[in-house]
């Protein structure tokens, strides 16, 4: 069953970590009755645009400042247009999207977001692996390094680290040394496992793996400088313990031991 779409909201649609197939129906059918899409440049799959009519505006919004981008979707909201707001992963990690929808507000054009797949999400996919291992990690910490964007004081590598579990470390590839640095002397052991996965679901994905002690020459060697999500955590290594929930002698609401 299908609801019909509001064309007097913007949407903002999660493209996912690279795979064009990796958005949603909803996604999809967005994208399909389009009228103005504007999208986050070399960071999505260029063939999502594929899915769009033949007469759809698509503006790539790389270049564009905050207002520019605004007034794109003021004038094609104005026009009785459907408009899309196309971009990475999954809107709700790192994607700006607040600022947006505070000056659409601002405004009064109401607006909509469409979840999508993370590159986290689709990291862990392409690798077969889960970041919650029983009895290893059940948790997980998804976080960067400061840059140009400052970080709290709060949440630093290294304050992380002395939890030693399953992390998820974006937009920091181009320091994985300092990465490396701050994640021992918080707390992980030098051999704890590591996997940097280049371009997570596109066709020219690539994933180098090792230690936090000999990462950083792979990286440097495979001249990754962006577009790379740092893994960190024995949820990589050899170590896994069956989960209760399929165990034969363990009792649950819907099955006796």
């Amino acid at each position: 069953m299908t609801h019909a779409i509001d064309r007097h909201c913007v949407w903002f649609v999660g493209a996912g970590p690279g795979d064009c197939e990796l958005i949603t129906v909803k996604g999809l059918r967005l994208l399909q009755q389009a009228d103005v899409v504007i999208y986050a440049g070399s960071l999505i799959n260029p063939q999502l645009l594929d899915y769009c009519p033949a007469q759809a505006r698509c503006h790539d919004s790389a270049g564009l400042h905050l207002q520019q981008i605004i007034d794109l979707m003021r004038e094609g909201i104005a026009a009785g247009k459907l408009v899309v707001r196309l971009q990475t992963g999954d809107l709700s990690l790192y994607g700006s999207i607040r600022e947006q929808g505070e000056a659409l507000s601002q405004l009064q054009i109401p607006w909509q977001v469409v979840p999508g797949v993370s590159a986290f999400q689709g990291a862990a996919a392409q690798l077969g692996l889960e970041y919650t291992v029983p009895e290893v990690s059940q948790s997980l910490i998804i976080t960067r390094m400061e840059g140009r964007t400052p970080m709290p004081a709060r949440e630093s590598l290294a304050g992380f680290a002395a939890h030693r579990t399953s992390m998820a470390i974006y937009l920091s590839v181009q320091r994985i040394n300092k990465v490396a640095e701050q994640l021992i002397a918080g707390g992980y052991r030098p051999e704890t496992p590591v996997a940097v996965v280049y371009k997570a679901t596109w066709p020219e994905s690539q994933t180098l793996r090792g230690t936090l002690a000999d990462i950083s020459e792979q990286v440097r060697a495979a001249d990754i400088r962006k577009t790379a999500l740092i893994l960190v955590g024995d949820f990589l290594g050899d170590e896994y313990h069956n989960s209760k929930l399929y165990d034969a002698a363990f009792s649950h609401e819907y099955r006796k031991a």
